[in-house]
């Protein structure tokens, strides 16, 4: 279940406190384990058993001491990816929707490698373009150092 599901009031009215608990434990989940600890702490400031309570539960459910509090719900995510990903290149029974399904990827294929290469002549050019500056601007100022030089190194004419 989302946390952003919008309940209309009746909605809200048969969820009871239970789903505002549910809501809200999910809620903190997704923040981390830093989330629960600033709500212990309030519970603490606010009306010390809050805090007793929300701590017995941290450690009642192993949330105190797990990495994350959403380690299983990532580890949960990166497995059906991993399915999802398995079961798209599985054929599927149809042979003209299994050449069409070859056939896109292929093209996507080399357009993602035209791209990469288009983006590897940008970057060339781009840094052929800073290099060709940077040599110029030396060069000149190479020039008006010698030319500076060669203005304080002649003597005076004598007449």
């Amino acid at each position: 279940m989302s946390t952003t599901e919008v309940y209309t009031p009746a909605e809200r009215r048969s969820r009871g406190l239970g789903g505002w608990m549910r809501d809200a434990e999910a809620w903190l989940d997704d923040r981390g384990k830093f989330a629960w600890v600033a709500v212990m702490v309030a519970g603490f400031i606010v009306f010390w058993p809050i805090g007793l309570a929300l701590l017995a539960y941290m450690i009642w459910s192993k949330r105190m001491f797990s990495k994350s509090c959403t380690t299983s719900r990532r580890h949960d995510r990166s497995e059906a990816m991993y399915q999802g990903a398995r079961m798209a290149m599985r054929p599927s029974g149809n042979a003209a929707f299994d050449a069409y399904k070859t056939e896109t990827l292929r093209r996507l294929e080399d357009e993602q490698r035209a791209f990469e290469d288009f983006l590897g002549r940008l970057r060339e050019a781009k840094d052929k373009a800073e290099f060709d500056a940077f040599m110029e601007d030396r060069a000149r100022r190479a020039r008006t150092a010698g030319e500076s030089d060669a203005s304080t190194d002649t003597p005076p004419a004598t007449a």
